[in-house]
This record gives C-alpha cells, sequence and structure tokens, in this order.
C-alpha cells in the first residue's frame, strides 16, 4: 500500500535535468566566467562551422565560393549570423563562426539542432561540413543518452534474471527477488526525482538503478540462502524463515550502512556531480535494503517452500560438507601464512600498475561513440593553430598589463598574447592567451598553472586565469581534492563497520587493508583494460574516486558476509571448521551475488560517456577479485594466520565459545 502510495504522489515528479556546466564554485575559471557574463552586453551563442575536403584534399575555389552562398542563405532562413570565414593554412579546411541570439539553453540547443539539419541538407561536392563548440557538445550529449536510461535498465534486468536462475534453478523463485528489487529501483527513483529537484542535485539515473539493483539482488541472495538452509531443519516454513531473517538481518544491515555512509561522504564533494550521485545513491540503497527485509519475507512466506520447485528443501535432507569453496578454503589455511603472504604480495603488484595511470581525457574523448562535435573539434587541432579554437582567457584590475603580457609570451606553449581591452563599468582587463598545445593535453593544463603562478609571484594585482582549458584544469583538481579528501573517510568507515562486526580492531584493521589493496589492485587492473577495450591511454577524472567509492564499500559486503558467518560458527566449532563450513555455505550465495554485481556494472558499458565505460569495467573486474580471489582464498588464510596468534579473532567470543564448549566436555564425564 506505501508503495502504490508513493508511486501515486510522485508520479508526476520529472527526473532533473543534467548538468550543462562543469564550472567549479569559486575557482579562477568560475569567476572568470562570472564576470564576464555579468558585463557584457553580448546576448549571442556562437558555434563553429568546421569544413574540410574529403579525403584531405584542398578545399577549391569553386567549392569556397559555393559555400559562402550557402551560408548567406542558411543566415537568411535560420536567423543567424556568419563570421568571417578563416581558411587554413594548408587550405584543407575551413572555419566559420555562426552566432545567434541567445533566450534559453533549450533554445540553444534547438537552434543548433536546426543549423545541422539545414547543413545536412545542403551538402556541397568535395567537401564535409560539421558543427562544434560548447552547445554542439551539449546537443551531442543529450542525443546520445536518449533512451540510453531505458537500454541500460533492461540490459540490467535481464543480467539480473539469467543470473537467478541459473543460481536458483527454478522457475519460479527468481521472479520473487526479481520483483522486490524492481520495485525498490522504482522508488528509488522517484525519491530520488523529489531529492534532485528539492535540493538541487544532478546526477545520473543509470548509476542508481545499477546499484539498486546490484545491492538489493545481493542482500536478496544472502536472505533465500539462509532460509534454503533452515529448510532443511525447520518443518513449518515461516520457522525457518524467521530464523533466516534473524541470522542475516546484522550482515545485510551491515552492509548496507556501510556503503550508505561511504556514499554519504561524497556529500563533502566539490564538485556538483559527485554530491548529487553520492546523496541519491545513498538513499536509493536504504530503500533496497528496506524492500528486501522488509518486502520480500512475506512474499516468501505466502509463496512457501514450493517456490523452490524443482529443488525443494526439507528436513532431514543431507547438507553439503565439503564443496569446492570448503576445499578451496582448506587449502588456503594448510600453510596460512605463505599462502596469505603470496596472495598479498600479488594484489601489491596488481594495484603497483596503479603508479602509471594517467589521469585525464580531453573533450573530444568524452564520448565512447563518435560525435559530430569531436570530430569536427579533432579536424580544427589538425589543420589550425592547436589552441585558435579554445584560447585562454586573462582578466587583470589594473590599467596596465604589458608587464604581466610580456611574462606570459615567454612561457612555454604560448603561441601568441592578445591585445587587452576593458571590460565596460569594471577595472578589469581582458586578454586572450593562445597555446601551441593541444587544448586537452597536459602540457595545456600545466601553461594554466603556469600562468596563475607567474601572476600571483609578479603582479600584484589580482588576476584570474580562465576560458575552457582553465575550467578543464580547475575540474581536475577539484576531483582530485574530493579523492584526497573522501577515500580516507571511506576507509574509517569501513574499518568502523568491521570492527563493530567483529568486536576485534586487530582483525578489522587487517581486513580493511585487505579490502584498500583489492581496490587498489582493481582500479590498476580496469586502467589497463579500458585502455584496450575503449582505445584510451587514461582514464576519465572522475573514475578513481568513484571507483573507490564502489570498490571498498562493495567489496567489503562479501567480507562482512564471509566474517560474520566464521564468526558465528566459531562460538561452536574451531576456527578452522569454522572457516571451512563458512566457505561451505557462503562459497555458492556470495559468488552469484559477486557475478550479478560484476555483470550489472558491466551494463553501464550500455552508455555513451567515456567515465561510466570504465566505471563499470573497473567496479566489474573489482568484484569478480574481490568474489574469486580475496574471499576465497585470501580471507580462509588470514583468518588461520591471525588465529595463530592464539588470541580471540572476534573480540573474546571464540574464547568463550571454547570454555563453554569444555565446560560442557566436563559436566558429561562427571556425570557418566
Amino acid at each position: 500500500m506505501v508503495v502504490i502510495l508513493l508511486f501515486g504522489v510522485l508520479s508526476g515528479v520529472q527526473a532533473p535535468k543534467r548538468s550543462g556546466s562543469a564550472l567549479v564554485e569559486g575557482s579562477d575559471s568560475a569567476q572568470v566566467a562570472q564576470i564576464i557574463e555579468d558585463n557584457s552586453s553580448n546576448d549571442k551563442t556562437t558555434a563553429l562551422l568546421v569544413a574540410t575536403g574529403s579525403d584531405g584534399q584542398k578545399i577549391s575555389a569553386a567549392a569556397s565560393k559555393k559555400l559562402s552562398e550557402q551560408f548567406n542563405e542558411m543566415s537568411d532562413q535560420l536567423g543567424v549570423s556568419i563570421g568571417r570565414p578563416l581558411a587554413s593554412e594548408d587550405s584543407q579546411a575551413m572555419m566559420v563562426p555562426v552566432s545567434w541570439k541567445t533566450v534559453s539553453d533549450d533554445a540553444d540547443r534547438a537552434t543548433l539542432t536546426d543549423i545541422r539539419s539545414w547543413v545536412a541538407g545542403h551538402p556541397v561536392d568535395a567537401v564535409a561540413q560539421q558543427v562544434t563548440g560548447s552547445t554542439a557538445f551539449a546537443v551531442d550529449i543529450t542525443q546520445a543518452f536518449a533512451g540510453a536510461d531505458f537500454t541500460l535498465l533492461a540490459v540490467t534486468i535481464l543480467i539480473v534474471a539469467v543470473l537467478l536462475i541459473v543460481t536458483y534453478r527454478s522457475p519460479v523463485l527468481w521472479l520473487l527477488p526479481l520483483a522486490v528489487v524492481g520495485l525498490a529501483d522504482g522508488t528509488a527513483s522517484k525519491i530520488a526525482n523529489l531529492l534532485g529537484n528539492w535540493l538541487g542535485l544532478h546526477f545520473d539515473s543509470g548509476v542508481l538503478s545499477v546499484l539498486v539493483f546490484g545491492a538489493g539482488t545481493n542482500y536478496a541472495l544472502l536472505l533465500i540462502s539462509r532460509y534454503r538452509e533452515e529448510l532443511r531443519r525447520e518443518s513449518e516454513h515461516r520457522t525457518a524463515l524467521s530464523q533466516a531473517w534473524l541470522s542475516s538481518f546484522e550482515a545485510i544491515l551491515t552492509s548496507n550502512l556501510t556503503v550508505v555512509f561511504a556514499l554519504l561522504t561524497l556529500g563533502l564533494a566539490m564538485m556538483e556531480d559527485t554530491r548529487g550521485l553520492g546523496v541519491v545513491c545513498a538513499v536509493g540503497l536504504l530503500i533496497a535494503a528496506g524492500f528486501v527485509l522488509l518486502l520480500l519475507p512475506p512474499i516468501l512466506a505466502m509463496a512457501g517452500r514450493k517456490a523452490f520447485w524443482p529443488l525443494i528443501p526439507r528436513p532431514g535432507q543431507e547438507e553439503t560438507k565439503q564443496n569446492v569453496f570448503a576445499r578451496m578454503a582448506s587449502a588456503a589455511m594448510r600453510k596460512p601464512v605463505l599462502n596469505f603472504a603470496s596472495l598479498a604480495l600479488l594484489i601489491i603488484v596488481l594495484a603497483g600498475s596503479l603508479g602509471g595511470t594517467r589521469l585525464g581525457l580531453d573533450q573530444t574523448q568524452q564520448f565512447r561513440t563518435a560525435t559530430e562535435s569531436a570530430s569536427a573539434m579533432n579536424e580544427l587541432v589538425e589543420h589550425f593553430p592547436a589552441g585558435e579554437a579554445q584560447p585562454i582567457t586573462v582578466l587583470i584590475d589594473s590599467s596596465d598589463s604589458a608587464d604581466l603580457r610580456t611574462t606570459m609570451s615567454n612561457l612555454p606553449d604560448v603561441a601568441r598574447v592578445g591585445a587587452p581591452r576593458a571590460i565596460d563599468g569594471t577595472d578589469w582587463q581582458q586578454f586572450m592567451v593562445v597555446t601551441s598545445a593541444d587544448p586537452g593535453s597536459q602540457q595545456a593544463q600545466q601553461l594554466v598553472k603556469n600562468m596563475r603562478d607567474v601572476s600571483a609571484s609578479d603582479s600584484k594585482a589580482t588576476v584570474l586565469v580562465g576560458g575552457q582549458i582553465a575550467e578543464q584544469y580547475d575540474s581536475d583538481q577539484g576531483h582530485l581534492r574530493d579523492l584526497l579528501l573522501i577515500a580516507p573517510l571511506i576507509m574509517v568507515i569501513c574499518f568502523a563497520a568491521l570492527g563493530w562486526l567483529t568486536r576485534s580492531w586487530r582483525a578489522a584493521l587487517t581486513l580493511g587493508m585487505v579490502n584498500l589493496l583489492s581496490a587498489a589492485a582493481a582500479i590498476g587492473i580496469g586502467a589497463m583494460v579500458s585502455s584496450l577495450v575503449f582505445s584510451v591511454d587514461a582514464l576519465d577524472i572522475q573514475v578513481p574516486l568513484l571507483a573507490f567509492v564502489f570498490l571498498v564499500a562493495l567489496g567489503v559486503d562479501y567480507t562482512i558476509f564471509f566474517t560474520q558467518r566464521v564468526q558465528q560458527n566459531a562460538a561452536t566449532m574451531q576456527l578452522p571448521e569454522a572457516v571451512t563450513q563458512a566457505a561451505a555455505h557462503t562459497g555458492s550465495v556470495i559468488t552469484s551475488a559477486g557475478l550479478v554485481l560484476a555483470g550489472v556494472f558491466a551494463a553501464l558499458a550500455a552508455l555513451p560517456l567515456m567515465v561510466l565505460g570504465q566505471l563499470g569495467v573497473i567496479v566489474g573486474l573489482g568484484v569478480l577479485l574481490d568474489t574469486f580471489v580475496v574471499r576465497t582464498l585470501l580471507l580462509p588464510a588470514l583468518f588461520a594466520t591471525l588465529g595463530r596468534s592464539g588470541r580471540p579473532l572476534f573480540g573474546g567470543r571464540q574464547s568463550r565459545a571454547s570454555e563453554n564448549h569444555e565446560s560442557d566436555n566436563k559436566e558429561i564425564i562427571f556425570h557418566a
């Protein structure tokens, strides 16, 4: 009833629009953009029409004349202004500014679409024409995402459905958790839209759906696996279900709150898109856990034992004591110190590959698929001086900028420095600096830093460096600042969660370090794989932080599931047997959960942005590493190594259980 009520009340809430600005609040580039906007009488938007000769040929005089005639015709029909065409030195390309009066962002994008349609309908022989610029990139992003969220959701549901059918081997049972998680995703999306509009958040709904489906399915797999075990002991299925719920509640709640608090730390991020994603994903995961813990149990109770048909668990059925996971755990514990050291060294070596990973993609690499705006920008860089299309804007609050311009002209990678002009009504002087480096390269961003350094040291006036290159530099620095601030907070949260679970800071610290190294190894491997899959030699600047959050927070789930089972078993068993039995009982469910989570993150490759494709590859590989190496081999070896010290592994619980076990034996001997 609550779900139906929520769907009805929130059905009219629209998703917030994607953020169209990459400006970092308070940065130099944001201040430059604001000053120019506030004091400029120019209310026009400009795009660049790029004409190039086919197959690298020069644009002929006849083709150039035909282009000029068509530009005039387009100006009359569409009401746009055509600037002076600029031919490249090799005569193979022509750059033409096209401007129009700004009304709104939507109107600008509609005009840009009309321009492209007009150009496509008026071809010129042996000449290719493309339109680029900031508005063109915004249009391409919108078109690339048209229908992408639906595609992602469909692919995610298909992956989850297939893996659940394989896991349960039942034509009925897989439908129950899938339906519950699907309702959770729908509810989370509507509440996220409400929060986004209320708090002014921007986020990617595709990532939200992936998290809700992945984590929600993991919780459901854990609960149903424990339910299946209890059904082999209890004749009444409702009693079995209540025992399963009580046994798995702590693990589900601990893992869920760990991820939720980790995601909430993203609210401290400087970058707007990171803040919004963290808040709505945290809310989404709370909803997923709530649906699994509160809605799935009554559905399972109504379905009864027959939901597991044809493999219906019944009391008295023999449970598998030694499966492949138990045998692997036993093998890892035969020489625990050697095995743990070897596996830890392997993960450290894989994590070391991070040292050679380059961060930062230029504007043309943001899309996985070819776009007109990126293609046209590449043509501009090839045929015109690299920085002409994206000059660096410098503002100085002084009437004398000669010394500063002279100093900047002597910096490396500076092609030329333009003449200054006053901004009417202010004390600001504005001039342009054109770089000889590729605007998207590290050299161009280093030039921005050098310009700011010389401005701070050589000029007593206030100097602001802005423009698209500076905006990208500020964005990259903002994401790095967020990584350095948030990553340690997430590790503290994971240590606290593991400490609460194990009641042992020694075990929590060791498990947390393993989780940290596993995440670093996954990012290193993922960087290498994504460079092969996506043909780019760098990671998007947003990827390390988002991948770290998901890998550490979601990876600790499997550590919590496994550790809790070891802890429960250790109350009545010796530690080696407790670990072996935990591996036997949780092996299949954790493996299934890992495959589901890896699969749904891999579905992010259905979206067109490079950052999401790289994120999906890295998190997917990281989850598989956690599932098949860390949980299956490394953790059993670690527990056996820690147990050799003789100290209680779980805050004294193990030792008390052993004492109780010994007291029971003495009492039996006494009565005998």
